[in-house]
């Protein structure tokens, strides 16, 4: 398929960038539906069975999630998700209108900003917030029978923990269902997607520094 005039092909994510990406996604949906057969909403593994994977499963996110920030950290990659407030509202009137009209993106992707304004606080928020506050209520409920060793039988049910942690995971996949939906918003349906498994995206073609870029770059 010939490239659309005014776009170019560059290398946007990485081979660990896009392993990352499915696996967390692999490990989200099956955490979601072993999650809700442990709670008794759905019947697809045997209950046992739905445990063992939850608990194999939420292992190994703690460690992609240890390695990932790990990964952030020693590449400079954190720079890529220091939220900022510049063209945040412009981005929002775009998905919200623009993008329906034929309008071009107010803020187009490159190697050195992969992700718009909205896209950064939405991916902060989610690192800071709705991961740990799962990591911290699964551990809670895991470690059910030492809250008397560590003091905090008196404290808190297991019901309530169990209730926050659903409602966690009903947040993840609020993301989840709203994050497929913006991976149809490209140039063409399957753009994004292509990108995350290849690596390469086709973006409009723009090499200078813009100007909210150089108000928003405090680091």
């Amino acid at each position: 398929m010939p490239m659309k005039e005014g776009m170019k092909k560059i290398y946007l994510y990485t081979r660990f960038e896009r392993f990352w990406h499915w696996a967390q996604g692999a490990l989200i949906i099956t955490l979601a539906l072993t999650g809700f057969e442990i709670h008794g909403t759905i019947d697809l593994f045997g209950f046992e069975r739905a445990v063992a994977v939850h608990d194999f499963c939420a292992w190994s996110w703690l460690g992609l999630y240890v390695f990932i920030v790990f990964w952030l950290l020693t590449t400079g990659e954190w720079k890529q998700y220091v939220p900022t407030m510049e063209k945040i509202y412009d981005v929002a009137m775009y998905y919200a209108s623009g993008i329906f009209r034929g309008e071009p993106h107010p803020v187009p992707k490159t190697v050195r900003r992969k992700h718009n304004p909205l896209q950064r606080l939405t991916y902060v928020s989610i690192s800071t917030v709705l991961i740990p506050f799962q990591i911290g209520t699964g551990l809670l409920y895991l470690f059910y029978n030492q809250w008397a060793d560590l003091g905090i039988a008196n404290s808190m049910s297991l019901d309530m923990v169990a209730l926050l942690h659903m409602i966690g995971a009903f947040g993840f996949l609020a993301f989840l269902v709203v994050h497929v939906y913006m991976t149809t918003t490209g140039h063409a349906v399957s753009a994004h997607i292509i990108a995350m498994f290849t690596g390469w995206e086709e973006v409009e073609d723009v090499d200078s520094v813009q100007d909210w870029e150089k108000k928003s770059e405090r680091i």
